[in-house]
């Protein structure tokens, strides 16, 4: 595959994540938020079994590397679901672009998490946060009622988002990322529809009234976009690929004024050309460090 078919790809793959915004806006108020992501992720699951399949027959016998396959589903899952479905209850009281370009801060707080774990973290870094949190502050501010309830709701999971990226990449080196995708969201459509389905009304009639942005979220949203996130990824520079992928919240906007009519006012739009830009220049690359400093 070529670069730039994979940036391509890219691209798809956050236009697809972009547009489940979308999805998960027009079933608020009619499916429950635990019981929709729980059964958007056993769909999820079931997309990617093919593979899964495929990748546990060569891990066969190392018992090793299950059992790090379950730490890192069950500590991986557990912020995975309750980001997934604080942003679904947020949803219900903001709208679908505002919560795509406040999610995206979680691309802003990864630095911060990592500052725990004794990691680098770079002025320009610590700069972009600031630039995120007051784009997010434009965003989501409500006149003199100040933020929002829903926009609250989307920022804390955008910290869970971030955390499971952080414990990602701390307890899953040596693992598939497909696989572990897959027993996340299998992890989390169980929990969410065993949940979902004792405290929230649930009936045939309105899984049919919601059965398209169910679809389309565990098809599209879970199976195929990380798919294609992962296998682009092995051919296209990282952070060219980030960039391409933080499109998502430009799409959520996009998505949500043209399909559901959502508009934005001019406040609330300089907040999100902050907090794109912000996102953008957090993952361009840092500049080659010096010899002398890389010998120390």
């Amino acid at each position: 595959m070529k670069e730039r078919t994979g940036i391509l790809l890219c691209l798809l793959a956050s236009f697809l994540w972009g547009m489940a915004f979308v999805a998960q806006s027009s079933v608020t108020g009619v499916m429950g938020a635990l019981s929709f992501n729980g059964i958007r992720s056993l769909i999820g699951f079931v997309v990617l079994l093919p593979m899964v399949i495929r990748i546990l027959k060569s891990h066969k016998g190392d018992k090793k590397y299950y059992r790090s396959l379950v730490i890192a589903t069950l500590a991986c899952g557990a912020p995975l679901f309750i980001a997934t479905n604080l942003q679904q209850w947020g949803i219900e009281y903001t709208t679908a672009g505002k919560a795509a370009f406040i999610t995206a801060l979680y691309t802003l707080i990864v630095p911060i998490l990592s500052v725990l774990l004794k990691k680098r973290v770079t002025l320009r870094n610590w700069i972009c946060v600031g630039i995120g949190l007051v784009g997010a502050f434009l965003l989501s501010i409500n006149g003199d009622s100040g933020i929002g309830y829903g926009d609250m709701l989307v920022l804390i999971c955008s910290f869970f988002f971030a955390l499971q990226i952080v414990l990602i990449d701390v307890l899953a080196k040596d693992l598939d990322g497909i696989e572990l995708s897959a027993f996340q969201f299998l992890l989390c459509g169980v929990l969410g529809c065993t949940v979902g389905f004792a405290t929230e009304p649930i009936s045939w009639e309105i899984v049919r009234q919601t059965l398209v942005p169910i679809l389309y979220a565990g098809i599209f949203s879970c199976g195929i976009a990380y798919t294609l996130q992962t296998v682009c990824l092995k051919y296209v520079n990282a952070t060219k690929a980030t960039l391409a992928l933080s499109m998502e919240s430009a799409w959520g906007a996009i998505g949500g004024a043209v399909l559901l009519g959502e508009m934005l006012s001019i406040k609330e739009l300089f907040g999100c050309l902050l907090l794109f830009s912000a996102v953008i220049v957090s993952q361009l690359p840092e500049k080659m460090k010096k010899s002398a400093e890389s010998t120390k």
